[in-house]
């Protein structure tokens, strides 16, 4: 691939873009993202290439639009929407779920206009899947070495680790620089001051400041367009328990408990509070998510009412994001999900958590005179000051 043939790649794309702004997913596989993935050396006709690879998940399967193999192991999964379908952090998390599920270190996300592209990052504790890039397609050509990190040739010589070191290498040399540029500054001006006096000491140490601003942005430009794999929408939780999530029957995702004084967040972050019986704490556990429902507003913290035994507000958490549940990935097939545990219906939705921010509270609501019959909602300043339901319904 060279930057001749993206750029003649970008303009039929666009072309054919502007003639069906609302391309669905079976066209824009075919006519936006195969031809991509051609140019980066994949051969969609061969052996190599495996349309709705199958991965495990908990106890079900989910399907990978494509993988792309070398001696017959998938090396990089390619996630493919259509062009009528914005992006959400749902379907990163999907990608990336799956990346780690398999051990693949490679990653596309792409609805044919947009281009996201993800490494697993091995090291540490456990490993992690980063954003190297988010390239609109406009933006192609000028990203062309990035790209070409998910290039055949580069994968199989190993080239595309390397240009993966060097993206994450500039951005933690723009952070250091951000985080330290007092302290850069200063010993840059005593450098310079020594070299040519005093006289001027003031100038220098501004202009130094300066210098540490234009030389991290210079970076920030070379390594641009990383921004975080978490979602949420201004709800904040104390982080606990586990932090890499994958939905797993007899998982479970409470990472403990917490009293309502220490819920954090603005004090008009919205609370959707959910009634729920003892049998729907399992689907909880083992989804870090809530289903099936269908919720109109966007709030920020799901908290659960227990009916037929506690009888008391029992659980919160912080929301990631409310999706389709057919986007959903879940410990079980959606359908054997049926009664009182949760009764998926098509059209529902499911409301996923931060990992790691489901609690059980210290201090639970408990009834009085009123219960939720359906969803309900309040803020979180009346929620942690609450003493029974009443106050909050």
């Amino acid at each position: 691939m060279n930057e001749e043939e993206l750029v003649s790649y970008v303009d039929q794309s666009k072309s054919l873009l502007e003639s069906s702004p609302q391309m669905d997913e079976q066209n824009t596989r075919r006519k936006i993202i195969e031809p991509l993935l051609e140019l980066l050396g994949w051969d969609m006709l061969s052996a190599e290439v495996e349309l709705e690879y199958s991965v495990q998940m908990g106890v079900g399967k989910k399907k990978v639009d494509y993988a792309l193999e070398l001696e017959d192991t998938p090396v990089v999964f390619v996630e493919a929407k259509g062009a009528d379908t914005s992006l959400t952090s749902g379907h990163r998390d999907q990608l990336t779920s799956y990346m780690r599920q398999t051990g693949v270190d490679w990653g596309m996300l792409t609805n044919g206009t947009t281009v996201e592209l993800y490494k697993r990052k091995r090291g540490g504790q456990r490993p992690d899947e980063i954003c190297l890039g988010k390239i609109e397609l406009d933006g192609l050509p000028e990203r062309i070495g990035l790209l070409q990190a998910f290039s055949r040739d580069s994968i199989e010589s190993g080239d595309s680790e390397s240009i993966a070191e060097n993206v994450e290498t500039t951005r933690r040399a723009a952070n250091t620089l951000r985080e330290n540029k007092g302290e850069i500054s200063t010993r840059v001006a005593a450098v310079v001051t020594d070299e040519i006096g005093d006289a001027v000491s003031q100038t220098v140490q501004d202009k130094a400041k300066q210098f540490v601003d234009v030389l991290a942005s210079s970076l920030e430009r070379q390594g641009r367009d990383e921004f975080p794999l978490e979602g949420g929408n201004g709800g904040e939780m104390k982080p606990g328990g586990d932090t890499d999530w994958v939905p797993g029957r007899g998982k479970d995702a409470i990472a403990g408990t917490i009293s309502r004084e220490d819920l954090t967040g603005p004090s008009n972050s919205q609370v959707a509070i959910f009634p729920t019986r003892t049998s729907g704490i399992q689907f909880l556990k083992e989804n870090n998510a809530w289903g099936f429902v269908r919720v109109g507003q966007d709030p920020d913290y799901a908290a659960f009412y227990v009916a037929g035994g506690p009888m008391e507000i029992q659980y919160i958490a912080s929301i990631k994001e409310i999706i389709p549940a057919k986007e959903a990935i879940l410990a079980r097939d959606q359908e054997s999900y049926t009664g009182d545990e949760a009764d998926f219906e098509p059209g529902d939705q499911v409301v996923v958590f931060e990992p790691g921010s489901l609690y059980e509270l210290e201090d639970p609501i408990r009834y009085k005179n009123k219960a939720p019959q359906g969803r309900v909602y309040t803020d979180l300043s009346t929620f942690k000051n609450a003493s029974t339901t009443e106050d909050v319904i």
